[in-house]
């Protein structure tokens, strides 16, 4: 008989502050191996670690981790920040996004992004009320 797993959702609020990727990272390995997805380890950090960094180098606000399991062996990572600027490549899923010269020392994080999930996408949330606004950037890894 196949068991259903319930559906379950972690946030880690996040100061603007360089040890805040490395903190969630772990946080991050922490929480899948709670919920027997330490298989996913290896891409969930990726995706989480590229969404963070990118949150701590190009905002000044606080961000926030989000992990999102609706069905078994899918993973939702989202990173949420408060500048509502989309970055290029999360404008538009087909389109390309233009590779940083080979001596380049970033601008590669969007692209293993794109490149290692298995969808991906963004929400700019309006502020009312007690929304902060802001945008919200996902990747999933595992789904069926």
């Amino acid at each position: 008989m196949a068991t259903v797993s319930p559906s379950w959702a972690y946030s880690l609020q996040l100061p603007h502050d360089p040890h805040a990727p490395g903190i969630a990272r772990a946080t991050l390995r922490t929480v899948l191996a709670a919920h027997d997805l330490a298989h996913l380890t290896p891409t969930a950090e990726l995706l989480a670690s590229e969404l963070l960094t990118n949150a701590h180098l190009h905002t000044t606000g606080p961000y926030m981790l989000r992990l999102l399991s609706n069905e078994p062996d899918g993973l939702r990572v989202a990173v949420w920040d408060t500048d509502p600027r989309v970055p290029p490549g999360f404008r538009d899923a087909g389109a390309p996004v233009a590779v940083p010269p080979d001596d380049a020392e970033s601008g590669r994080g969007l692209h293993l992004v794109r490149a290692c999930a298995d969808s991906w996408g963004v929400s700019v949330l309006r502020e009312l009320g007690a929304s902060k606004g802001g945008k919200l950037l996902w990747a999933d890894c595992g789904r069926a």
